[in-house]
């Protein structure tokens, strides 16, 4: 018996008991880079598996978001095993991404050029040994006892939470260590990386989506790594460092978990009302920008801002940038063909530009209202003044970009950047993207207000997340303050509204294997059914509803 494996350059027969591995052969005579996984009728297989039946196959390599993952995933691995072999006591901990990197420290280890040559030649030993990952499967008990005596402690509170009784670890030669999503076959499937000293850890680079064939330059960015260092602060503060320890908090029940809301939400309220005093001191500002990526809570924190103004003494001016898209046939083009509403130019920039100066040099003006269902700018007849020392305030993707206002002098503005920059991971070596987050948060905030599925928040995150690395990130570093969004408990909260949205895409659509993704990195979390608790003006409000803001 032969199943008929499809793929976009035709199709092929293999036989039945045949693995990955024979479709990956065939995908990669057409195919430049390695391939180091098969998407196969929307679903990522591992290569050692065995194909049951026909079907669509692609490849999965380091120009794919999957494949990146799988890439970085073996090359933590890799670091695991050169620093058991080459530095006994060491503690690999995995922090966050920066910029084209991964920031994570070594407990024992100083990151001095000797160790970090150490590591390195230790690490090339390793992938040119071409050591299998294999795949095994422990009891969830057996794997706690493991782990726990293994000083991993971290990953033994993790899976005390599962529903699962077994739980799926890999061993690389002699060394278990554990991965919530896919593997290569071996170590040998690594080709480009390195390993720089930076801050008081390390940072792995490794080629990107966009730049497959070589590593891309390390540009650091002392501001976001602030951020994340702050965070860091409040989760010491909160006394969780990862998942399990969260889960173990909301086992306990619902006081604990709205303490640890009511907590969160005072090192939100503190920090907002740190960016006004900031704002205050700065006696020459007239004009506030906020801009960060999608869902990143943009809205609510200019509410909040203007807010701890007021709090000041000022009453501030609030103007959307939603209201300065040209009309709809005067929107730029993506090189696709597609109406770049991402793109800069989308936006009336003089007539903004024109807004904002009169305003500030105490005219009147008319502000427009932008008509999305008929694509056109309206005159409702709306006038604002602006009075003399009054701040004005703009919310938006562009808010960093100099472009954007150019007209107003650079010290009578203060930049914001807000995003949500998740520091918690689910144990030391499983970080949780920081855009996954945000993604969560878009599926339920889409459904909810924008009558939009959660396959329809799929189809679109590409578009949205080029739009972000083209006009957001580059311009990151050129804020004044930077604000994390992210709260600790959101995740378990928003489970609750993103899980059924999750479960109505089928394996028959691509964006199957998304929706599988996230619901397996969803299960990790307790559902927290303290929603009653979370206050009306806050963050997660402009997500999941009953806020006392206007959107």
């Amino acid at each position: 018996m032969s199943y008929i494996v499809k793929t976009k350059n035709g199709e092929f027969k293999i036989k039945k008991g045949e693995q990955f591995f024979k479709i990956a052969e065939e995908l990669q005579k057409k195919n430049k880079y390695t391939v180091l996984a098969v998407k196969f009728n929307n679903e990522i297989k591992e290569l050692w598996k065995k194909v049951h039946g026909s079907g669509y196959a692609e490849p999965v390599d380091v120009t794919s978001t999957e494949g990146m993952r799988i890439y970085r995933r073996a090359l933590l691995f890799i670091i695991y095993i050169a620093l058991k072999r080459k530095f006994k006591k060491s503690k690999l901990v995995v922090h966050h991404s920066i910029g084209s990197g991964l920031y994570f420290e070594i407990k024992g280890v100083k990151n001095s050029e000797k160790n970090i040559e150490k590591l390195k030649a230790e690490m090339k030993k390793i992938i040119e040994e071409d050591l299998l990952f294999e795949k095994i499967t422990l009891s969830k008990f057996d794997a706690i006892k493991y782990f726990d005596e293994n000083d991993e402690k971290d990953k033994a509170i993790l899976f005390k939470y599962r529903k699962k009784t077994t739980v799926k670890v890999y061993k690389c030669g002699e060394y278990i260590n554990y991965f919530y999503e896919y593997m290569p076959p071996s170590t040998g499937y690594i080709e480009l990386f390195d390993v720089i000293a930076y801050d008081k850890g390390f940072v792995l680079l490794h080629p990107n989506q966009s730049s497959p064939d070589k590593i891309p330059e390390f540009k650091p960015l002392p501001k976001l790594s602030a951020t994340f260092i702050e965070y860091k602060k409040w989760l010491d503060i909160l006394n969780i460092q990862n998942v399990g320890e969260l889960n173990s908090l909301i086992a306990k029940g619902v006081n604990k978990s709205g303490e640890l809301i009511r907590i969160a939400e005072a090192l939100h309220e503190k920090k907002y009302a740190n960016i006004a005093d900031q704002i205050m001191k700065r006696k020459h500002v007239r004009l506030i920008c906020l801009a960060g990526p999608s869902s990143s809570g943009k809205t609510t924190s200019a509410k909040r801002i203007a807010l701890q103004l007021k709090v000041n003494g000022k009453e501030p001016l609030q103007i959307s940038l939603d209201d300065y898209y040209m009309d709809y046939e005067k929107i730029p083009l993506t090189p696709e063909g597609k109406k770049d509403l991402e793109s800069i130019e989308a936006l009336d920039l003089d007539l903004l530009n024109r807004n904002l100066k009169d305003l500030i040099e105490g005219k009147e003006v008319e502000l427009p209202r932008y008509n999305f269902v008929t694509g056109k700018r309206e005159w409702t007849g709306k006038k604002v003044k602006a009075g003399k020392n009054q701040p004005i305030i703009i919310e938006g993707i562009h808010g960093l970009n100099e472009k954007l206002t150019e007209s107003i002098p650079r010290d009578q503005k203060f930049k914001v950047y807000v995003s949500a920059l998740i520091q918690m991971n689910l144990d030391e070596m499983n970080r949780i993207p920081t855009t996954d987050t945000r993604l969560i948060r878009r599926i339920v905030r889409d459904y909810n207000f924008r009558g939009a599925t959660a396959l329809r928040t799929l189809q679109l995150w590409p578009e949205v997340r080029k739009g972000e690395e083209a006009n957001i990130f580059p311009y990151q570093e050129e804020a004044d303050i930077m604000f994390n969004s992210y709260l600790i408990y959101e995740l378990p909260i928003l489970k609750l509204y993103a899980e059924p949205l999750l479960l109505e895409i089928d394996n028959t659509l691509p964006e199957y294997t998304e929706a599988k993704r996230l619901l397996r990195f969803l299960d990790y979390f307790l559902p927290l059914p303290a929603i009653k608790h979370v206050p009306n003006i806050s963050v997660l409000r402009e997500f999941i509803g009953d806020s006392t803001f206007e959107y």
